[in-house]
């Protein structure tokens, strides 16, 4: 492949005038390169709005770090309770109070089963599967006062708990969507009064909430979540109503309405696909908020009834006996801590990826 040069003689128009003329071969024209670059141009051509945020999201480590811990905790709550053979509400006081034991590692001096007890007289080193020649018995994370599995009951509680958060997440971001959308949307009047109620709202305290609820609803799952449904989509409504507002005037929707589209349709069809980034970004920051909410419901006692637990239950039962056995409050604290970090953390990472201009802010 290459060109073709040829010498022709000219008509003499002049001394020594000659004319130099050239003739191309088709395979001058091709494409040069190697297949490689071929293939790059073609994959930028393909990419698209959700590739990149992909690709930032997962150049993040942090976030890429928390959504790996939440799958993990969330694998453990699913199996966890099936791996001891324990359950969550069988009672055993004759194996109460014991501290944590874990096959293998009791051979090596850590999780063995000992216990440093404080008394009147010192520290006493006690040991309750030993003192009661319990060879084959163990708790991973210890027994509780009842002597119920730890293990069992933290990783039941963790299911509870993200169930009633992840329920009320979902059920608040389709009210709160909707709600800031419409009122958004129409805006005049109708925004004004919208708004007015959703302050009011609020404005009402959740505990204030919750405890006229238990008046009429027994304690349980549904309450929860029918009380935590009813304070927590005022956040997301502000982010759907603000996002309408950017976008009500743009000239797509405008495109829209001139064709005829109902409001309705330009709401859920043509505004609301452009601010489904914001909308899972907030969802995933009212799932720690949800968690630690009913966290706290639970510690107080307008939680899960017994003998159903949940994070917050296990830490008001364990704080009773932090001073002479502080083991049993640990697991659920440290399980509590790293729920509400890692997805404020992966919240924080999809924001990041969906907006990248907010990391410079």
């Amino acid at each position: 492949m290459g060109r073709i040069f040829k010498k022709q003689p000219a008509v003499a128009s002049g001394p020594e005038k000659k004319t130099d003329l050239f003739e191309f071969l088709p395979d001058d024209f091709t494409l040069r390169g190697s297949a490689d670059s071929t293939l790059i141009d073609k994959n930028f051509a393909s990419q698209n709005y959700w590739t990149e945020v992909r690709h930032r999201f997962f150049s993040n480590k942090s976030a890429v770090f928390s959504l790996v811990l939440v799958i993990v905790i969330a694998l453990l709550a699913a199996f966890g309770p099936l791996m001891t053979g324990y359950s969550y509400s069988a009672q055993n006081l004759a194996e109460k109070n014991f501290a944590p034991r874990i096959q293998g590692l009791e051979n090596v001096g850590i999780f063995d089963g000992d216990e440093a007890l404080q008394t009147t007289t010192g520290t006493k080193m006690i040991n309750g599967y030993e003192d009661k020649k319990l060879t084959d018995v163990y708790y991973w994370f210890g027994s509780d006062v009842l002597g119920r599995d730890i293990w069992t009951r933290v990783w039941e509680g963790t299911r509870i708990s993200l169930g009633i958060a992840l329920c009320a997440a979902i059920i608040d971001m389709i009210i709160g969507m909707s709600y800031g959308l419409i009122s958004g949307y129409f805006g005049g009047k109708v925004d004004n009064i919208m708004c007015r109620i959703a302050e009011i709202i609020n404005g009402i305290p959740r505990l204030v909430i919750v405890t006229l609820l238990m008046l009429v609803l027994p304690r349980g799952f549904v309450t929860i979540v029918f009380a935590l449904m009813i304070t927590e989509w005022i956040g997301m409504s502000r982010i759907a109503r603000a996002e309408m507002l950017k976008l009500k005037e743009q000239e797509f929707v405008l495109a829209s309405r001139t064709l005829g589209a109902r409001d309705f349709f330009i709401i859920f069809k043509e505004i609301l696909p452009n601010t489904i980034g914001q909308i899972i970004t907030q969802l995933m920051f009212s799932i720690p908020t949800a968690i630690f909410t009913e966290a706290f419901l639970s510690f107080v006692g307008l939680g899960i009834p017994v003998p159903m637990c949940s994070l917050g239950s296990l830490i008001s039962d364990a704080f009773n006996s932090f001073t002479t056995h502080p083991y049993q409050i640990v697991p659920p604290i440290l399980v509590l801590a790293f729920l509400m970090l890692c997805f404020n953390m992966l919240a924080d990472g999809l924001r990041e990826a969906f907006d990248p201009k907010l990391k410079e802010m």
